[in-house]
């Protein structure tokens, strides 16, 4: 009787072992990450494509990744953005320049933004990404001393800028990366000066992105062009 009694426990225990893993498999696939174009699952590192009308970031699979590596692929509607991280540790941009942007904080992104037909420029907040006015006089005159900036791919590549705690960093950067930015700040941010976890993330951030960029110089490469969809984009 005791064997009985043991044995229905232990088919008991089983099932429900069994139910709990069939439970947290589920959850864990509900939870897990889906192409935004055809539903395929994907792993946490994956590209983005940016819907140019929308600006919203799209998460993509391996094969919609392949099928909008082409310029035109997108049919000036979607753009993939791309994966290069460069360090440009010759930049210009003196105390003066910098002032001119008219940017009231000591970190910004700049990309060309072909539906407004401008360079936009943002700077992370506590209350997410805030556009701050450029004047075209002030940009012109930063692309003039850093040629590279010439070779920006437009709507998904951008000027990141680190100008906090004395900071003179410079990079060329997907702009994915600096909305991830500004998605930490925003979440982390607490008080007047943010709090410490939030400038250790802020921190880490930046020493990620070091690992993860070639350096290279001001003068540019010459070896990136704009794609054929810039222009359908406009339309």
């Amino acid at each position: 009787m005791a064997e009985r009694v043991a044995g229905r426990a232990g088919t008991v225990s089983s099932s429900r072992l069994r139910r709990l893993a069939q439970r947290s498999a589920s959850e864990l696939e509900a939870a897990q990450e889906h192409c935004e174009l055809c539903s395929e699952p994907i792993p946490g590192e994956h590209r983005h494509l940016l819907d140019l009308r929308s600006r919203e970031l799209m998460c993509c699979c391996r094969a919609c990744k392949i099928l909008f590596d082409r310029g035109a692929a997108g049919g000036g509607h979607y753009r993939l953005v791309p994966d290069r991280r460069l360090r440009v540790a010759d930049f210009e941009l003196d105390d003066a320049s910098w002032e001119s942007l008219r940017i009231p904080v000591d970190m910004a992104f700049f990309f060309h933004n072909t539906q407004a037909e401008r360079v936009s420029a943002f700077y992370p907040s506590p209350m997410g990404a805030t556009e701050s006015l450029l004047e075209l006089r002030a940009w012109t005159d930063l692309e003039r001393a850093n040629p590279l900036l010439s070779e920006l791919e437009p709507d998904v590549e951008a000027l990141l800028v680190n100008r906090a705690r004395g900071a003179r960093s410079h990079w060329i950067v997907p702009v994915d990366d600096c909305y991830g930015l500004v998605g930490l700040i925003r979440t982390r941010w607490r008080g007047l000066t943010g709090g410490q976890e939030v400038w250790d993330e802020i921190e880490g951030f930046f020493e990620r992105l070091e690992r993860q960029s070639k350096d290279v110089r001001r003068a540019g490469t010459g070896t990136v062009s704009r794609p054929p969809a810039v222009e359908a984009a406009g339309a």
